[in-house]
């Protein structure tokens, strides 16, 4: 069996300006970056696309995820190409894959076996310098910070309350909690601070939500980085660099347009982590594909209850965006895991476990119909799969309301989704009545409580003292009506990631709240997420190499 990226190696790409003839991209408005990848320009949207009416959006999202795997994005890339062989002007809006932190847990591949988006290894790697330049943007505002306190601290600010950290797109533990400043005066004021994943920050967030150069250059001077000794909340912007900070994202807020291996058109931007940060590609993607394409098929991170949550009450809320369709994803062998069977038992079918672990699937069918949309669920299949198994995975999703499908798009590509294509086709000419979970003016206690009861299925909320302490502040300055942002564990709808299936008798506890005015959105963390994770004993760079043509094996 070949591996993800044998199969991406051998594909036969056309030139990127092929594949932007699919959307009618005039050649002028392609930033190419070499043969086959491009940015497409803001005049484009400015002459051009604002224009235009909107497609049909598709959000594809899926259960919670287990070691078996689902293939969300497998899925997402599978049904985009079922549409174009279908003759429907198509495009598929991505997240971007994240070199540091998946070179801890999986190569990164964004899709997999003949449903995939290549070039694979540029994709994975250093791409158009998206991430670096949020990287930099990131660590220029950290450096500024340190500096203003160095040169006097005209602002007073309070050395042991800068909660605005560096970030760096790697896995490193050893950097979460440090402290900066050391080697005498000339090396700067010591304090306490650490370093987050690229991923996981507010700069990766602005990209995402961010919708022109002017809505970004605003937003980065939101961003609260730190309190002065008398308690008053300092912005960016009294730091004097929004231009500068501004600048350094000039070409990665461009969406990137790349292709699938059967040549439908996708552009991947901004994302990944659903599970420590907002999780969603870019606004600015979506929008572009959405003014390009019939049916745009995008994504969001992880399960229902992170990615297509924050997808619908923080990114839909923002733009306006109303999906015409939802799919989840999932597997026979993934729902028998959360049926409590181990990873080894999964190839033998266990009706009784698949029940068990249906209960999960049932919830999040649940609340994507809380949201008011249609939805189709979409069966990743497997060889293992049993008919009997597939009847009754089956008959739960039609008992709920849900249209399925059996994708085999791993194997087959678009040719394996083209039921699926058609089925979803069907429900965007469904009724709708798109609602959010929680209104942003509710109290932030509240909002907490909607999406932890009503999507999660928790009793309530605790609260840690330094929470209730957060809350008050927040309140007090008048910043506690924005959506909430949760920080959980992608494996349970719980925050203990051990809680499979669809537990309940549990409350979820917020450990700390952190304000994203940047964003535009709180983030509550809850359980044991980190948003610095650790290698693991054995990283996925392990077992990557590159060979002395440069080919590279590994990724997948």
């Amino acid at each position: 069996m070949k591996t993800d990226v044998q199969i991406a190696q051998e594909a036969i790409m056309e030139p990127i300006g092929k594949i932007a003839q699919h959307l009618e991209i005039p050649e002028d408005e392609l930033e190419l970056y070499g043969k086959y990848k491009a940015k497409i320009s803001l005049n484009y949207w400015n002459t051009t696309l604002q224009q235009k009416e909107n497609g049909k959006l598709i959000l594809v999202t899926a259960i919670n995820p287990t070691p078996a795997g689902e293939g969300k994005t497998t899925t997402s890339i599978g049904l985009g190409d079922a549409l174009h062989k279908l003759g429907k002007k198509t495009a598929i809006a991505l997240r971007e894959p994240s070199l540091g932190p998946c070179f801890g847990m999986k190569g990164g591949a964004a899709g997999g076996g003949y449903a995939q988006v290549v070039p694979m290894e540029d994709i994975n790697l250093h791409f158009t310098g998206d991430f670096h330049a949020i990287t930099s943007a990131h660590n220029l505002l950290a450096a500024v910070i340190d500096n203003h306190i160095q040169q006097g601290n005209a602002l007073d600010l309070d050395v042991r309350r800068i909660t605005w950290k560096r970030v760096v797109d790697l896995n490193d533990r050893a950097l979460r909690n440090i402290i900066c400043g050391l080697g005498g005066k000339a090396h700067g004021v010591p304090r306490e601070t650490g370093f987050d994943i690229t991923v996981a920050s507010e700069m990766m967030a602005i990209l995402c939500l961010t919708s022109d150069l002017e809505d970004m250059k605003k937003r980065l001077g939101n961003i609260i980085i730190g309190y002065t000794r008398s308690g008053r909340p300092v912005r960016a912007e009294e730091l004097n660099v929004t231009g500068a900070l501004t600048l350094l994202f000039k070409d990665a807020i461009k969406p990137n347009l790349v292709q699938t291996l059967e040549g439908t058109p996708a552009l991947i931007h901004g994302g990944p982590f659903a599970n420590i940060a907002h999780g969603c590609n870019s606004v600015m993607a979506t929008k572009y594909a959405l003014k390009m394409a019939d049916y745009t098929v995008t994504e969001a991170g992880f399960g229902a209850d992170l990615g297509a949550e924050k997808f619908l009450d923080i990114k839909c809320r923002f733009t306006g965006f109303k999906p015409d369709a939802v799919v989840i994803v999932a597997t026979i062998r993934a729902l028998k895991m959360h049926g409590g069977l181990a990873k080894t038992e999964l190839a033998t079918e266990n009706i009784e476990a698949l029940k068990k672990g249906m209960t999960n699937l049932a919830k999040h069918i649940e609340n994507i119909q809380k949201f008011g949309l249609p939805i189709v669920v979409a069966i990743n299949a497997f060889p293992t799969d049993t008919e009997n198994e597939l009847q009754e995975l089956k008959a739960l999703c039609e008992s709920m309301g849900a249209s399925v499908s059996i994708s085999e798009a791993w194997a087959k590509g678009g040719e394996g989704a083209i039921d699926l294509a058609k089925k979803v086709i069907e429900a965007t000419k469904k009724p709708s009545n798109f609602q959010y979970m929680y209104d942003e003016n509710d109290s932030i206690k509240d909002k907490i409580n909607a999406i932890a009861t009503k999507i999660y299925g928790a009793d309530g909320v605790n609260y840690t003292p330094a929470v209730e302490k957060t809350i008050a502040e927040l309140e007090n300055e008048g910043l506690d009506k924005m959506p909430i942002c949760m920080a959980k564990t992608q494996y349970s709808l719980s925050d203990d990631q051990f809680k499979l299936g669809a537990p309940t008798g549990f409350k979820i506890t917020v450990r700390e709240l952190r304000i994203s005015a940047g964003a535009g959105f709180i983030v509550a963390l809850t359980g044991n997420i980190l948003t610095m994770p650790g290698l693991p004993k054995k990283p996925a760079a392990e077992n990557m190499d590159i060979d002395i043509n440069g080919k590279i094996t590994g990724l997948f």
